[in-house]
C-alpha cells in the first residue's frame, strides 16, 4: 500500500522514477545532488515506492526522544564521531556483520555548496568490497532514480571521472548550491 501511494504521490507531483533498485545484497548508495531539505521528501518517496530499505547514519546526539523513533523508522542508525574508530571503519564493520545492507549517504556531505565531494563513501565501498549504486534526482527533468552500479577500483581519480560524467548534468532544487564533483586534492 505504501509503495503504491508513494508512486502515486511522485507521479502527482510530476516526478518520474527511472532505473531499477540495486539487485545486490550489499552496496553503498550515493545520492546526489543534495541541495535542499526537499531532497529528503523525494528520497523517502523513492524509498517507499521501490520498497528499498536503506540504512543511513546520523550524529548519535540526534537519536534521543522524541525524534529517535522517526530516524530509526526511516533507516537511521546513530554513529558516535567521538570514538577512536573512524566513521569509515564503523560503516565497514556494519557491512562485515550483516547479510544485507544498502547504506545510503550524500557524497557532498552537506546541502551547502562545496568545492569537492567527500570520499568516505568511496573508501567504505572499497574496504568492504561492495559496489556503489548511483542514485540521483534531477529537477530539470523531474526524474529520480537509479543509475549504474560501479565498483570502487582503488583508482579514485579514474572512478571520480566516471562519477562526474554521470552526475554533472543533474540539477538539484537549489542549483546554486551544487557541489563540484571532484576530489579535494584537485582543489588544493
Amino acid at each position: 500500500m505504501l509503495s503504491w501511494l508513494s508512486s502515486r504521490v511522485l507521479k502527482a507531483l510530476g516526478w518520474r522514477l527511472v532505473g531499477q533498485p540495486p539487485s545486490v545484497d550489499k552496496c553503498v548508495l550515493i545520492f546526489a545532488p543534495h541541495t535542499s531539505n526537499w531532497d529528503v521528501i523525494i528520497l523517502l518517496l523513492l524509498k517507499w515506492g521501490t520498497k528499498l530499505k536503506p540504512t543511513f547514519i546520523g550524529k548519535h546526539t540526534l537519536f534521543w526522544p522524541p525524534l529517535s523513533w522517526f530516524f530509526r523508522a526511516i533507516g537511521g542508525e546513530p554513529v558516535d564521531r567521538t570514538k577512536t574508530t573512524n566513521v569509515v571503519d564503523q560503516i565497514v564493520q556494519k557491512f562485515n556483520s550483516r547479510e544485507t545492507l544498502h547504506f545510503a549517504l550524500s557524497p557532498e556531505g552537506t546541502r551547502s555548496k562545496r568545492d569537492h565531494w567527500k570520499t568516505g563513501f568511496y573508501w567504505v565501498a572499497h574496504k568492504a568490497k561492495v559496489p556503489i549504486q548511483l542514485v540521483f534526482l534531477d529537477t530539470a527533468t523531474k526524474t529520480i532514480g537509479f543509475g549504474p552500479l560501479m565498483e570502487a577500483s582503488g583508482n579514485i581519480e579514474k572512478d571520480f571521472e566516471f562519477l562526474h560524467d554521470f552526475y554533472h548534468d543533474k540539477k538539484g532544487f537549489r542549483p546554486e548550491l551544487l557541489s563540484d564533483i571532484r576530489l579535494k586534492s584537485d582543489v588544493d
